[in-house]
């Protein structure tokens, strides 16, 4: 083939450093965005953060003020005309090299001495106890009980094989083949002894082979004289099974007990835990701070952005006010680059919080019936609606409504609840599957606990509202929402 020059001309979108930190911050949660603008402060000198409360300030981290409908005076205009310098990209170079990234086009400033020093102090804010396992909590009754130095090594690999839920997870074959070798002449018997001894620790029926083990053990605990403890031993040993599958007759027929006697017992058992370690297991709470705030005002709901979830930013005048144009000095351009990048990290925080009021709007707006009468008013929404309404693309949708959650009279809802797929209905409209995990709840919750409605009778129900539902898409919803089936739900009491 002969060689030979050729001129082509065509289209490439590029991801610039700019755009690149906007899907960024776009995408983070309140706690990832507070670790990225305190990692911003600690890098850029030009960043500080606004410690009086003017509403320039202000302006910057919210955004509702200036997209809400142009009501204001024309005293508001002149209060914003200094941030909008500041937030002005005039100075900002319109072409950067795309493959970069930010440490590639600016000077990170280095930490200080300052910030070395406090390193070193500990943070008594992030202190916090260490939770408390079961195993912990057992092995701390180990040692404030007299063992032997022999049964205190059968309690410790007694104790090590217990689970988070309280169960032996191992043996106890097992168990004394493993410790063979460490204690000479070990019989099972010696292990049995002092399992017996450890299932009296704090939970009741903690190292209990299986449930009906863990049962017999708190009933075991109880007084003597408790009323029908024994029948009620006798059941969890022997007939757990039919307990298990609501077999009433036979319950009465193999105890030898009354109907309301069998009521008495098994109110008895039903007051046991069947997972004793659940109880001991302690983990912090985790907190969810809200991105948006929603309440209706005069009739009408209003949203507004959480002022809390990130420290007011603005550019240091004293920095700024050290850059002379025409020095190329090296101190000079490190912090002009400075400027740059705190105006652009700025920007992007401001349309961040644009974006994200302008998406809490539009869901409010839509599903209005949600906030008025609760899940059951819920309307079918997909990504593609809101983004055809604000005119921006689905992936841009997707990641302002991930990790983020709003603050409404029904509690503090994550975006992604409001999305949801939908159902044909019987006039040719649509509900939303949340609507229709709505109707299966309340008619669950309101049936006869001796007779629970079957999948094909909550279907029929369904219908019978107009919305057209198969008994496998019932048993879906209601599997999601994890409600047992109707002979699971069915109770002898």
């Amino acid at each position: 083939m002969k060689q030979s020059l050729q001129l082509r001309i065509g289209q490439q979108l590029s991801m610039t450093p700019q755009l690149q930190q906007a899907i960024k911050l776009l995408q983070l949660s309140t706690l990832d965005l507070q670790q990225e603008i305190q990692q911003a402060l600690d890098s850029n000198m030009m960043l500080e953060i606004a410690e009086e409360d003017s509403e320039n300030e202000a302006a910057i981290q919210n955004p509702e003020n200036k997209f809400e409908e142009q009501t204001t005076a024309a005293t508001d205009e002149n209060q914003t005309s200094e941030l909008s310098e500041t937030m002005s990209t005039d100075n900002i170079p319109d072409e950067l090299p795309t493959d970069s990234s930010w440490e590639d086009v600016f000077d990170v400033a280095q930490i200080t001495s300052n910030i070395q020093a406090t390193a070193e102090q500990p943070d008594f804010e992030v202190l916090r106890s260490k939770d408390e396992t079961l195993l912990d909590h057992l092995f701390w009754q180990l040692e404030t009980m007299q063992f032997s130095e022999r049964d205190h090594a059968i309690a410790t690999a007694i104790i090590d094989s217990v689970n988070e839920e309280g169960y032996l997870i191992e043996t106890l074959e097992n168990i004394h083949l493993g410790l063979l070798d460490q204690l000479d002449d070990l019989d099972l018997d010696e292990v049995q002894a002092v399992l017996h001894r450890v299932q009296r620790f704090d939970p009741v029926g903690v190292a209990a082979v299986d449930p009906s083990d863990c049962l017999k053990i708190q009933l075991q605990q109880m007084p003597e004289d408790t009323p029908f403890r024994e029948e009620a031993i006798q059941l969890v040993t022997r007939y757990l099974d039919l307990l298990a599958s609501q077999d009433r007759v036979k319950l009465v027929r193999k105890l030898g007990v009354t109907e309301q006697q069998l009521s008495e017992i098994v109110v008895l058992i039903r007051m046991l835990d069947p997972r004793p370690g659940n109880c001991i297991q302690s983990s912090m709470a985790d907190y969810v701070v809200p991105d948006v705030f929603v309440a209706k005002v005069n009739g009408q709901w209003r949203v507004s952005l959480n002022p809390e979830i990130a420290p007011k930013l603005r550019i240091n005048s004293a920095y700024s006010g050290m850059i002379k144009r025409a020095d190329n000095s090296k101190d000079n351009t490190c912090m002009k680059d400075h400027l740059q990048e705190a105006k652009w990290f700025i920007k992007s925080l401001y349309s961040r919080n644009d974006t994200l009021l302008r998406v809490a709007k539009s869901i409010v707006e839509k599903q209005e019936g949600f906030f008025e009468n609760g899940a059951i008013a819920m309307k079918p929404m997909v990504l593609r609606d809101i983004a055809e309404e604000l005119e921006l693309h689905e992936s841009t949708i997707s990641r302002i409504t991930t990790q983020k959650y709003m603050h409404t009279p029904n509690g503090i809802i994550e975006f992604k609840y409001f999305f949801s797929s939908h159902v044909s209905t019987a006039a040719g409209g649509e509900c939303s599957a949340t609507a229709i995990k709505a109707y299966i709840k309340e008619l669950v919750s309101g049936e006869n606990p001796a007779k629970p409605f079957s999948d094909s009778k909550i279907a029929d129900f369904l219908k019978e509202k107009g919305i057209n539902v198969a008994r496998r898409t019932v048993a879906k919803y209601r599997e999601a929402m994890s409600i047992p089936s109707s002979s699971q739900r069915k109770s002898i009491i």
